[in-house]
């Protein structure tokens, strides 16, 4: 058995069609991994409340409670991981997951390694030991240790993925970061695509902009990538 971790993880699939879900319950648990199922988005939030994963492979297209609604309710009180699985051609659910808090997304149909190399990514990511401290750029506030994130006296909760992005600006502002070397402070270089953080700037934007369609904080760059502006209101 290959098991890369020290103390082994909890994953919860969320897929109603139970071919993909038992098949990827067997790989990921012959590695090393403590894994649950849930077959529709309410059977799901209820198994997620009891158990606390630490990450959620979540089908888009299921009966009653689809994907998308799960995120939603699941969002309001957790923070982990969340990785989408949909159909190859559905655009609009990739972006709509993005921008409900999903981490990352594979398409179907998905390469079993592949699916364990984004597992393993953001998983790795929450047990990485912190480094930093507290990082101060103009009102904003990282505690890199405790994974807090504040506006002024307001503290703002983001996903993992937006706390990476937010981090990596505050360690560097007036820096100009292109989307892949954003991509790259995600640890998914070789995983994601510049358009997912394209949406997770925009979802920062939502929670850190006082008009987060006319953005000063966080600014792009037009054929670059975006930039952290410190000196904004």
């Amino acid at each position: 058995m290959d098991c890369e971790v020290e103390t082994v993880k909890s994953i919860l699939i969320v897929e109603d069609n139970a071919g993909v879900r038992d098949l990827v319950r067997e790989y990921l648990t012959e590695h090393g991994y403590h894994v649950r199922v849930a077959s529709d988005g309410h059977e799901g939030l209820l198994d997620a409340r009891h158990h606390r994963p630490d990450l959620v492979l979540l089908d888009v297209m299921m009966p009653g409670m689809d994907g998308l609604e799960f995120l939603r309710r699941f969002r309001a009180a957790e923070q982990v991981p969340v990785i989408f699985l949909t159909a190859r051609d559905a655009e609009l659910d990739k972006v709509l997951g993005l921008e409900l808090g999903a981490d990352d997304y594979v398409t179907k149909p998905f390469s079993m390694a592949e699916l364990l190399a984004r597992v393993r990514a953001h998983l790795r990511r929450g047990t990485e030991k912190p480094q930093g401290g507290v990082i101060r750029a103009g009102a904003l506030t990282v505690d890199v240790a405790a994974r807090t994130f504040h506006v002024g006296e307001q503290r703002v909760d983001l996903t993992r993925s937006e706390f990476e992005l937010m981090t990596a600006l505050v360690r560097a502002p007036g820096r100009v970061f292109t989307r892949s070397e954003l991509l790259e402070q995600l640890q998914e270089d070789h995983l994601g695509s510049e358009r997912t953080i394209d949406v997770h700037v925009r979802n920062l934007r939502a929670k850190v902009e006082q008009e987060p369609g006319k953005p000063r904080l966080i600014e792009t760059v037009f054929g670059v990538g975006y930039r952290l502006n410190a000196a904004a209101p």
